[in-house]
């Protein structure tokens, strides 16, 4: 899976768009370490495997975003979670 931070891909030239797809995080309180690494890189994991289910070859204009909320049921506990989001596309056969 290629993936770009823009609207391009290097190298290759998108022949479909198949649209945005987003993934996320579990919540979590922030500052709490990530078991597989970091938040962005397990956001990034997610993605990659919804663009898959389209079988895309690549992620383009991919963009995070931490999205919080305060918890009023367990007496204000902050709570985020690290959304990707991004175009999945096919990409031209050489």
């Amino acid at each position: 899976m290629r993936i770009s931070f823009n609207e391009q891909v290097e190298g290759g030239r998108v022949v479909r768009s198949y649209g945005r797809v987003c993934a996320a995080t579990t919540w979590h309180a922030p500052g709490a370490p990530c078991a597989r690494g970091d938040w962005k890189a397990e956001a990034l994991r997610a993605l990659v495997g919804a663009a898959e289910d389209f079988e895309a070859d690549a992620l383009i204009d991919v963009a995070y975003e931490v999205d919080g909320v305060v918890a009023s049921d367990l007496g204000a506990f902050p709570l985020q979670r690290v959304m990707a989001t991004g175009v999945a596309v096919k990409l031209a056969r050489a």
